[in-house]
């Protein structure tokens, strides 16, 4: 295994830790990003179940975004996670932000998640 594959596994190893200790049985809002889209879901850890899920790969977000890969696509998704996860009943979540730094893509989710409706 390269050393940065195992920085990247630790680092996302210590943030799931510092997750669950602040939890307090909240559902967790993971996000995922490649080079080319984003990915959205949150994640019932006590159910073991994904309550709701989003990304820019789905049909109707194909449609209206130039591309998966930049802030507005993640915008989107954002609202689009909140708007689902509201459906579902879940107003309260954690954000998990894997092994990323939070800022660009996965502030801007975070931001348009927020303006949906839902606390974290």
């Amino acid at each position: 295994m390269s050393r940065e594959r195992i920085r990247s596994d630790r680092r996302r190893a210590r943030v799931r830790r510092q997750l669950k200790v602040a939890a307090y049985g909240r559902p967790r809002l993971s996000i995922f990003r490649s080079s080319a889209n984003i990915y959205a879901q949150v994640i019932d850890d006590e159910a073991g179940r994904t309550v709701a899920s989003a990304s820019t790969l789905e049909k109707d977000l194909r449609g209206e975004l130039k591309t998966g890969a930049d802030m507005a696509a993640a915008a989107r998704v954002g609202a689009l996670i909140a708007e689902r996860a509201k459906a579902a009943g879940v107003d309260k979540v954690i954000f998990d932000r894997g092994d990323r730094l939070y800022h660009g893509r996965l502030k801007a989710l975070a931001d348009a998640a927020r303006e949906g409706g839902l606390e974290f």
